[in-house]
């Protein structure tokens, strides 16, 4: 226990070692999944909701239409992104037709069969590691604090309305409240999988060995637009986790999962 003024901080053994390493080499895994992700779509830099490739169902495609002009078309409409999109750097200086610029892929450099290696390296790294959080969690029993039960669903609304500033207080909760709980379960149990099956079903050896698994995810495209779209719900939950750790005393926070150790607030001394 630590004292801060007349208020005694109690400290609590939050994070074992297996969910503090996990966590951190995931953290690592998916940024370097992300990168070499783009690499990858820069080889192909377009997403069809079909079975195939088909322009008239074509959701997303980056492209320079002529030298020294990149665009990004979204369900049909159209924008200039010159220098971000479509024309960007070629990795060596220079600037080239190309989806993703180089600074935000690896390898840097143009290179599907490198950032390929890169990308299935790292997958089975996040594989394993999210196997390890989630036999962890459930042996050391946190898993059950932070996912969606039925008692919970009916405080989803109620939590919604503290943060939409329709209630003063929010209902009670223990460690994660109602919403924070179904964003993990969701991404944990649902978001997560969906990336993996189609990124399995991505894979060139394992499209020829479980074809009917790329069958039942609608085809090749289909699954690369299911990839692309779980990837950016990733980024999405990812940004909104850094943005609450910022926010909710970043020390304590970035502590807890360095050392396991998290400071609870304040008590008044008895």
């Amino acid at each position: 226990m630590t004292y801060t003024g007349g208020a005694m901080r109690r400290a609590r053994y939050r994070y074992t070692r297996t969910i503090r390493i996990s966590h951190w080499l995931w953290a690592i895994a998916f940024a370097v999944l992300v990168s070499s992700g783009l690499q990858i779509f820069n080889a192909a830099p377009y997403l069809d909701a079909s079975d195939a490739t088909n322009p008239a169902r074509r959701v997303l495609s980056i492209d320079s239409p002529q030298d020294g002009v990149g665009t990004t078309t979204i369900f049909g409409h159209t924008f200039t992104t010159t220098g971000w999109l479509g024309w960007t750097g070629d990795g060596f200086g220079g600037a080239t037709a190309r989806a993703f610029p180089p600074w935000i892929t690896i390898p840097s450099y143009q290179d599907l069969a490198d950032g390929r290696r890169w990308h299935l390296f790292f997958a089975w790294i996040a594989i394993v590691c999210w196997i390890a959080w989630l036999v962890s969690s459930a042996i050391h029993g946190s898993l059950r604090k932070i996912v969606l039960l039925p008692r919970d669903v009916p405080q989803l609304w109620p939590m919604q309305a503290y943060y939409l500033h329709l209630r003063k207080s929010p209902p009670p909760y223990d460690v994660y409240n109602p919403l924070q709980k179904a964003a993990y379960s969701l991404v944990m149990f649902v978001v997560a999988p969906i990336v993996v099956l189609t990124g399995l079903a991505l894979s060139p050896g394992i499209d020829a060995a479980l074809h009917p698994l790329t069958i039942a995810l609608g085809g090749r495209q289909f699954a690369r637009l299911w990839h692309f779209v779980g990837m950016c719900v990733l980024l999405a939950f990812f940004a909104v986790h850094l943005f609450q750790v910022a926010t909710q005393g970043v020390v304590n926070q970035m502590r807890s999962m360095v050392t396991g150790w998290f400071a609870e607030k304040p008590v008044a001394k008895s």
